[in-house]
């Protein structure tokens, strides 16, 4: 869930009954789940996709990784944005456009075209998503505003759960011979109703703050530092690593470099300065990292160890990662209701010790039942995996922004959220090359190797993370 904070008066919003403030609401729970859901859905399609349209696993990996790495980068500047060309406009803007791309996936003729359309997804995407958060917490009066929050955190994290095991289900339904076209259809009539209620009640005005200004060099030096370090990521293994990706992964640091260098000096920094100075902020960034690039890739490699390696079916996969997807919801549902608010930064330590104790064990699984294994003998394991990461969704973000100052936590969460989008990206394509170089004989022994592989480089990733969170605040940020 984007979390995207900004500050909004009262006296530049305008107020609406609160009937229609549910209303509002209603229509950024679509566009929130309908991003979710595209996020994940295409993990468990990706086989079929390949074998539909062709082309080899960097085709697979981009169709994966573009939406991601273009949500994450869109999110950088579209909160600002919102505040230059009004939240409105924005969110329907992207919405609508989110729409199109969706169909434009749902009848792609070839895989160059579906990447193309993926992209615009994902960048239709960012600019939706934030500006649906400012328009929720301006039409909310401060005395509802938390109980219309309180269902975010459970609902998108079943939204993300469920889309693998939606995926799976519209896949074996084949609706009218649409086959993997079907879970990008399905958006289309979920946009078209959400445009249309939202042009009736969407206010005019949100909180706006006309006088925001875009640092365009910051923007242009983050975006060309991160396709560096991606493109090379993707294409490198197949094309045998030539010596332009070292080339162009090296010149993503030196980029990188001159992005921190260009904000210190910007009167408009697309990110606070302040925030590099905080140890949680800094840290947080690491464990965010660590955390999203290991689910990102375990979700991926899961789907491709059932489909490929043991030649399940799409529906047969879906329904094999139900426990994974039980486990999440029931952390999720435990963490918001109960543990994170009475063992703080604890919950993290648990969930994340939870997670290695899963992974290690779907390890173990794999090496000891090999092609023999069966959906019975994943489901502990899976069902541990899931449950760990589910108990890292909802205290994460608080307890990373607990000692940042209101100023500060709206860009703060922004930028966190990019993160969170970016290191997903940056799992599936470099645990995707691993997995894809160990799997390069296309037997299943082969693909076992691989994901053994990844499912330990998963683990040690959260290790990282688990290291890390006791340099955390003890105290998450508050609720406002």
């Amino acid at each position: 869930m984007t979390t995207e904070q900004s500050s909004l008066t009262a006296s530049h919003a305008d107020p609406i009954p609160l009937r229609r403030a549910w209303l509002v609401l209603a229509v950024v729970f679509i566009a929130e789940i309908m991003d979710l859901i595209d996020s994940s859905v295409a993990n468990l399609a990706g086989p079929s996709i390949r074998a539909d349209l062709g082309g080899g696993p960097m085709t697979l990996q981009w169709v994966l990784t573009v939406y991601t790495a273009a949500f994450a980068l869109g999110l950088v500047t579209s909160g600002r944005l919102g505040d230059i060309l009004g939240r409105r406009r924005l969110f329907l803007i992207g919405l609508n456009g989110f729409t199109l791309a969706s169909l434009a996936c749902g009848l792609a003729p070839g895989p160059g075209f579906l990447i193309g359309a993926r992209l615009l997804q994902g960048l239709f995407g960012s600019v939706m998503i934030p500006q649906g958060m400012a328009l929720v917490k301006v039409v909310f009066p401060p005395e509802h505003l938390r109980k219309a929050l309180m269902p975010f955190g459970p609902i998108m994290g079943l939204a993300t759960v469920a889309g693998p095991i939606l995926a799976g289900w519209l896949l074996h339904l084949d609706l009218f011979g649409s086959q993997w076209r079907s879970i990008f259809l399905i958006n289309v009539p979920f946009g078209v109703a959400a445009a249309v209620l939202g042009r009736r009640v969407l206010p005019h005005h949100a909180g706006e703050d006309p006088g925001s200004r875009l640092d365009l060099v910051g923007v242009g030096l983050l975006t060309a530092g991160s396709a560096l370090l991606i493109v090379p990521l993707i294409q490198g293994r197949e094309l045998g690593w030539p010596v332009w990706t070292y080339l162009s992964m090296v010149a993503s640091v030196a980029v990188f470099a001159l992005f921190v260098a260009s904000e210190r000096r910007s009167p408009h920094p697309v990110i606070t300065p302040s925030l590099f100075r905080r140890r949680s902020f800094v840290v947080g960034l690491l464990i965010v990292g660590g955390f999203y690039a290991s689910l990102g890739a375990f979700v991926l490699v899961i789907n491709l160890l059932l489909q490929l390696g043991l030649h399940w079916t799409p529906l047969h996969t879906g329904l094999t990662l139900i426990p994974w997807a039980l486990g999440t919801a029931v952390a999720v549902l435990l963490a918001g209701a109960v543990l994170a608010e009475k063992l703080g930064r604890a919950t993290m330590r648990i969930g994340l010790s939870v997670a290695i104790v899963g992974l290690l064990a779907l390890w173990w699984s794999t090496v000891h039942w090999n092609t023999g294994i069966t959906v019975w003998q994943l489901a502990p394991s899976l069902f541990l995996t899931g449950f760990g990461a589910g108990l890292m969704f909802i205290p994460l973000f608080d307890f990373i922004l607990g000692d940042a100052t209101a100023e500060e936590v709206g860009t703060g969460a922004g930028m966190l959220n990019a993160v969170q989008q970016f290191a997903g990206a940056i799992g599936v394509a470099a645990l995707g090359t691993v997995f894809f170089s160990r799997a390069a004989h296309g037997t299943t022994q082969s693909y076992f190797h691989a994901a053994q592989w990844v499912f330990g480089i998963c683990a040690a990733l959260y290790l990282l993370a688990l290291l890390l969170v006791g340099l955390l605040p003890k105290h998450s940020r508050p609720a406002h």
